[in-house]
């Protein structure tokens, strides 16, 4: 790894933060609809393969914003239906994103046990 790998990752996940930041500041769209948009481009710039250049200059920078989300879901279909054919467009996604899934239901769990919630007010 060297500097510029650093560099690059910041610049692409800091763009992709910057347009979704835009989108909620000069929109009425909501954040829920903003990350549905983020996903669903994600899937389908992975889908047409525009996305995986953008995976391999950026690495994390790609990757960890919810469009990297999308291109997992998308290159875990392409993989189990050259695999399994038919069958893995149901479940080629849910097999490639399984662990992050899993990974975030348990942090999650373990910092609802850690910290105290508090109510609104």
């Amino acid at each position: 790894m060297n500097i510029m790998d650093f560099v690059w990752a910041f610049v692409v996940g800091g763009a992709l933060c910057v347009i979704a930041q835009i989108l909620i500041d000069k929109t009425k769209l909501t954040p829920a609809r903003i990350l549905v948009i983020y996903v669903v481009a994600g899937v389908v710039l992975g889908a047409v393969g525009l996305y995986k250049p953008l995976v391999d200059l950026a690495g994390a920078g790609a990757t960890t914003p919810l469009t990297g989300f999308g291109y997992l879901i998308a290159d875990g279909v392409k993989r189990a239906i050259a695999e399994k054919g038919l069958l893995g467009a149901l479940t080629g996604g849910i097999g490639a994103a399984a662990g992050g899934i899993a990974a975030a239901i348990c942090f999650g769990y373990l910092a609802a046990i850690i910290f105290k919630g508090k109510p609104k007010k």
